[in-house]
């Protein structure tokens, strides 16, 4: 048993980091900083490297992999570096140091030389196994375990974190938290005692789990200097597509792997504002999910079962900075390990940001600032008006027929409380309550046929940012058949403009614009419409607790006023699917 224990402490030294004494002994040192199974990823990885390293090079190891190394660097040196690239987060943080003597044929830069005095090895080499390190009792793996030195201890803990069983600091100490995770490690294998104190065997395949798993990722730190951002991104799974300002595109370069997008713009407050607003449009960010915001910051969280998204952008120094991961659903757990990169290393520069005239756009994406993302666009909205002070909003019937979701204003979600297919009239009631900038007054006094009203409707559905205001005249009081909710008008109405406040020249609602299918499918002659009275309308909004507010002006106003009057309580619903 001793000359066994023995066996075993001599070969695990004989993995530890070198000293010193004994690199200064090696000619040729290098830091090997990934290994890949295949000469196509490997050929991928180190050209990734190089751009970043110019002294990359990469060599077939005697397992039969192929490993990516940096240098040569003098002995002495080696070991500084090492910890100064960790540190710097350049190098992946179970990156070692590597001799000439391991290497086998080199395969990067391409048409680089062989390493001298190296035997070839054959390609691909599949069949080589690396030499398997004995089994160890628990006596003997805590032995070797007491050999390790900090940096190894720290690089277990990060594999352990990787992998979802460890949630400490990185500190090298292998404390309660640590000996449950690697517990809980060894019981996840389904074959290992979870005694929480790995053998030499169980720490190395934890180790080539990690590496092997977060070599497919390739982190690497991306220097985008147009945008003032720097990052760790998976360079493994995106690759730059282009440039559409204030966006940078990185596509996929499988079927299955996410995309992601920089933000990076010169803004305020009201910038930031408007990019939240801007974002949510997007089809590529679900309206079900998380949202959180505050005067310098936002976070989108949108899903559904076709795309998981997150967003999140930041105002700093008169800068907006930030980034979008758009994925799908299933791929929670890659996604995780994505986004903890992706905050933990974003740096932006306080002091530039991506040029918004260095590529030409049409005017499309000038118009949205979308930059190529595909705008969400609702089925079709129709106007309506604010009947109470807490937002709530009266429109046709037809602005909420079969509709997924409906939206007051473009970003305010709304559901319907009544819905009277006799009068044509739909009440709604928004998500949360809000304040109305101006809630109808009605006219309580007799109107007089002949005298002039005004609708104020959204007349081109969502491709105005305001609603128009159209004139017209009051020619009955009644329908054609004699109904008494409903009043005649001759006016210019376009469908957008159903569920409109009718305004007389004092500014009291005279009731609400009804959509041309309130005629009973009669063909009328152009201009002629139909209104819904403030009599019918007060008789139906009652049961709901809502009593419509009486006017109490008596004269005239002028056009300007009136149209304030109808900007301020005409909304725009929106129906989606």
């Amino acid at each position: 048993m001793i000359l066994r224990f023995l066996a075993a402490v001599l070969l695990f030294a004989a993995l530890l980091p070198t000293s010193r004494s004994a690199l200064a002994q090696e000619a040729g040192v290098w830091l090997q900083v990934e290994a890949q199974p295949t000469l196509p990823e490997a050929r991928e990885r180190a050209r990734a490297y190089a751009s970043l390293f110019p002294e990359t090079a990469g060599f077939q190891l005697r397992s039969g992999w192929f490993g990516i190394v940096i240098g040569p660097f003098p002995a002495a040196e080696a070991e500084d570096r090492l910890e100064q690239l960790k540190r710097e987060g350049l190098i992946p943080p179970d990156s070692f140091i590597a001799f000439e003597r391991n290497f086998g044929t080199q395969y990067w830069p391409p048409g680089g030389t062989l390493l001298p005095e190296t035997e070839p090895v054959a390609e691909p080499a599949v069949d080589v196994e690396p030499a398997a390190l004995p089994d160890e009792t628990r006596a003997e793996a805590r032995a070797s375990e007491a050999l390790l030195t900090e940096a190894e201890r720290k690089d277990l803990q990060i594999a352990l974190q990787w992998f979802g069983f460890y949630e400490g600091g990185i500190d090298g100490a292998f404390g309660a938290g640590t000996r449950n995770s690697m517990a809980a490690w060894q019981e996840a294998k389904g074959v290992l005692e979870p005694t929480g104190i790995l053998t030499s065997r169980q720490r190395a395949e934890l180790l080539q789990d990690y590496r092997t798993e977060t070599a497919s990722f390739g982190f690497s730190e991306v220097v985008e200097a147009e945008s003032g951002i720097t990052v760790t991104l998976p360079l493994g799974l995106v690759e730059f597509d282009h440039y559409e300002p204030p966006f940078v595109h990185f596509r996929a370069k499988t079927p299955d792997a996410p995309r992601i997008i920089l933000i990076s713009q010169p803004g305020d407050q009201a910038a930031l504002t408007g990019l939240y607003d801007v974002l949510q449009t997007l089809q590529d960010v679900p309206t079900t999910g998380e949202r959180s915001r505050d005067e310098r910051s936002f976070r989108i969280r949108g899903t559904s079962g076709q795309v998981d998204t997150t967003a999140f952008a930041r105002l700093t120094g008169g800068f907006i900075k930030g980034w979008m991961l758009i994925s799908t659903p299933g791929n929670e757990a890659r996604d995780a390990r994505i986004l903890e990169r992706l905050e933990s290393s974003f740096d932006p520069d306080s002091e530039r940001a991506l040029d918004p005239g260095m590529v030409v756009m049409g005017a499309d994406t000038k118009a949205g600032l979308l930059s190529g993302l595909e705008i969400r666009k609702p089925r079709f909205s129709r106007s309506g008006f604010y009947v109470s002070q807490d937002g709530a909003v009266l429109t046709t019937v037809e602005a909420v027929s079969g509709c997924g979701r409906i939206t007051l204003d473009r970003s305010v979600e709304a559901s319907v409380a009544l819905s009277d297919a006799a009068s044509g009239l739909a009440l709604l009631r928004p998500a949360t309550p809000l304040a109305a900038p101006k809630a109808a007054e009605f006219q309580s006094g007799p109107e007089r046929p002949g005298s002039e009203v005004m609708v104020a409707g959204y007349s081109y559905e969502d491709r105005l940012p305001a609603p128009v205001m159209t004139f017209g005249t009051l020619e009955e009081l009644t329908g054609l058949n004699g109904e008494p909710d409903r009043k005649r008008l001759t006016l210019q109405a376009l469908p957008g403009d159903a569920g409109g406040p009718v305004i007389d020249p004092t500014g009291a609602v005279i009731g609400m614009l009804l959509p041309p299918e309130a005629s009973g499918g009669k063909s009328l002659p152009v201009g002629v419409h139909f209104a819904l009275s403030a009599a019918g309308i007060a008789r139906l909004l009652e049961p709901e607790g809502i009593r419509p507010l009486p006017s109490t002006t008596t004269g005239a106003l002028p056009p300007s006023e009136l149209s304030d009057i109808g900007t301020g309580m005409t909304v725009l619903v929106s129906c989606w699917d």
